[in-house]
């Protein structure tokens, strides 16, 4: 950790008067309610960046925010002599560059951020910086900062697993504006009782540390985390060294296994791997690798055996087939002990539409059962918790995760997990529809001819379960002409057609149509498109006829076991073929009601039955 030279008293600086605000910016000066100035401010701030191009963007984002967070600064230090200057060896803070309204903006901002609690300001400071930034940075960096109510949830599941604040060594990867380090430090001098001021700040500065590739954040950060600790600061007459680092987290060498309690939100985000970080983190890997990922597998190299790992993350790793690897050494390596999913997608965190969860892990204990809680934040600042049940790893770690979504789905999961059938026992396998369209613009056609196939789009697959063959979305048209060598792209034989984009708000993720074998002896073949999967006989006849297996999957029942295995909005093949099945040999009643035409509540019973007694057999 880097500290600052010398004995010397800390540096000083001079408070700067109040600003003058000029009557041609009235909408400035009215900071009663801090929090609301700060709401508005990030609006405003965000429409000076949305004209720029990337570069100056970027550059605008700093200086906004360096002139906000300075402001805070010299603000919440008018009740101290001398005031002490802000920290520089992270950052070097731009000139004033800022035109006359934002400059008048950012600083109102930072006088009502003054007025908040600091981990509140720095939040609201950092939502502002993330709204400002061009969105390819964001996306590079996967820029989304943890709102103080899930960061004080996740402190308490540490808590819970075992940290003990007071003297565990934690880290934060990706400390991003310190939405953790903050709440740790704060968490730390409440632990502290009978310290000294000085002895908890030495104690803070020795312990307490975070990464950060971006050189703005890691200063926001360590600003921040010092204005928390202000007054132990003054009262032990000394200052919080640096504790936060500029750099690349994965491929840094950080003091691995020597850590008590690794934590943070990780960035997150698909991601092309140069060789050596392939190499470094291959264990964790399986095909695409997601930002997230590697800063799991980092987590548990820096942890040391008995510590705590409590990370924000999507719910993607749950199940897909990419995340194979990195369940599989979770599950051998730090098991889940807590697990809170985050049950709204939208506004939980600033601009995003991300389904996260809350997990803390135990580095080499055994796998154990977990307890499973869903949480609802009511806004940035407080939560709903209610309990969900409980949650057991897979007999084969690399299988999808059933957590329940509901304490109803908790029976539901203990059937589940006595049923070894998948679709490949009922004579079926799953892929995925092979035309990418937009590498084949040119082959569509809005008129057949003796040269076009009918081109199969999502939207053929209604939401009541029945096949319409039509085009009606922005670009789409409904016929393909094939080139020579097209064949891999052609369907010739009847399937079951299932959506593979689906949102957890919709009313069924599992929407499934057959395609009809008169439409193919009609067209001779057809031409699927990659937004589909398409379920398929394996050799010859299936056990269960199509017919039967599309008004299975389209069951609300079904529905529920995908909800409890699914983590993405992705309806992927893997997971199809990984769901856990009753019986094909116990079908014969929904046979007979689909051949007879049976309303869908008829037919949605007896499929619920099929798991309900598999359940008390």
């Amino acid at each position: 950790m880097q500290r600052r030279s010398g004995k010397a008293q800390p540096a000083e600086a001079s408070l700067p008067a109040p600003l003058f605000f000029p009557d041609a910016y009235p909408w400035l000066v009215d900071d009663s309610d801090p929090e609301r100035t700060l709401e508005d401010g990030k609006a405003m701030a965000r429409a000076f960046a949305a004209v720029l191009q990337e570069s100056p963007r970027l550059n605008l984002a700093r200086s906004f925010c360096a002139s906000l967070l300075r402001t805070c600064w010299f603000e919440a230090q008018r009740k101290y002599r001398p005031a002490w200057a802000l920290p520089d060896a992270l950052f070097q803070i731009p000139p004033d560059g800022l035109d006359e309204p934002a400059a008048s903006l950012a600083c109102t901002m930072g006088r009502a951020a003054a007025r908040l609690d600091p981990i509140t300001a720095g939040y609201l400071a950092g939502v502002t910086y993330t709204a400002m930034l061009p969105d390819q940075t964001r996306s590079r960096l996967g820029v989304y900062y943890t709102p103080p109510g899930l960061a004080r949830r996740l402190l308490d599941m540490a808590t819970a697993a075992g940290a003990d604040w007071r003297s565990c060594r934690v880290v934060d990867p990706a400390c991003g504006g310190g939405a953790f380090l903050a709440p740790i430090a704060r968490r730390i001098l409440s632990e502290s009782r009978g310290l000294g001021a000085r002895q908890i700040v030495r104690s803070i500065g020795s312990r307490v540390r975070g990464l950060e590739i971006d050189p703005f954040a890691a200063w926001a950060s360590q600003v921040i985390l010092e204005l928390t600790l202000m007054g132990a600061c003054r009262e032990a007459g000394e200052r919080l060294p640096i504790v936060v680092a500029v750099c690349n987290s994965l491929l840094t060498e950080v003091d691995e296994g020597g850590f008590d309690v690794v934590i943070g939100n990780p960035p997150y985000g698909r991601v092309t791997l140069s060789p050596e970080v392939r190499e470094r983190y291959r264990r964790g890997l399986y095909g695409h690798a997601n930002l997230y990922g590697l800063f799991t597998d980092l987590a548990i190299r820096l942890t040391r055996p008995g510590g705590v790992i409590a990370y924000v993350t999507p719910t993607s790793f749950l199940a897909g087939e990419y995340f194979k690897a990195l369940r599989r050494l979770l599950a051998g390596q730090a098991p889940p002990s807590n697990i809170d999913l985050v049950t709204p997608r939208e506004g939980v965190f600033d601009d995003v539409l991300q389904e996260t969860l809350l997990a803390t892990y135990q580095r080499g204990q055994k796998p154990a059962s977990s307890s499973v809680y869903f949480i609802a934040p009511v806004d940035y600042d407080n939560i709903e918790v209610e309990s969900a049940g409980q949650f057991a790893l897979p007999s084969q770690a690399g299988n999808p995760w059933l957590i329940p979504r509901t304490l109803e789905q908790e029976q539901l999961i203990g059937a589940l997990k006595r049923m070894p059938h998948r679709l490949r026992d009922y004579g079926y396998e799953v892929s995925t529809g092979p035309l990418v369209w937009n590498r084949h613009k040119k082959q569509l056609r809005s008129r057949a001819d003796k040269a076009t196939l009918p081109l199969i789009w999502a939207e053929c697959v209604t939401p009541t379960g029945a096949f319409v063959f039509r085009a009606d979305k922005k670009n789409h048209e409904p016929y393909f002409k094939p080139l020579d060598g097209d064949e891999w792209l052609i369907t010739r034989k009847s399937c079951v057609l299932l959506q593979r984009t689906t949102a957890k708000e919709q009313n069924r993720r599992l929407i499934a149509a057959e395609l009809p074998s008169r439409f193919l002896a009609e067209h001779g073949a057809v031409v699927i498109e990659n937004h589909l999967n398409m379920i398929r006989p394996i050799n010859g006849a299936p056990r269960i006829p199509q017919k039967v297996l599309t008004a299975f999957l389209n069951s609300e029942i079904v529905d529920k076991v995908f909800r409890c295995f699914s983590g993405s909005v992705a309806v992927s093949a893997y997971e199809l073929e990984a769901l856990p099945l009753p019986p094909p040999e116990s079908f014969d009643c929904i046979s007979q009601l689909v051949k007879t035409g049976a309303d869908r509540a008829a037919i949605d019973e007896a499929c619920a039955h099929l798991f309900t007694k598999r359940e008390s057999a």
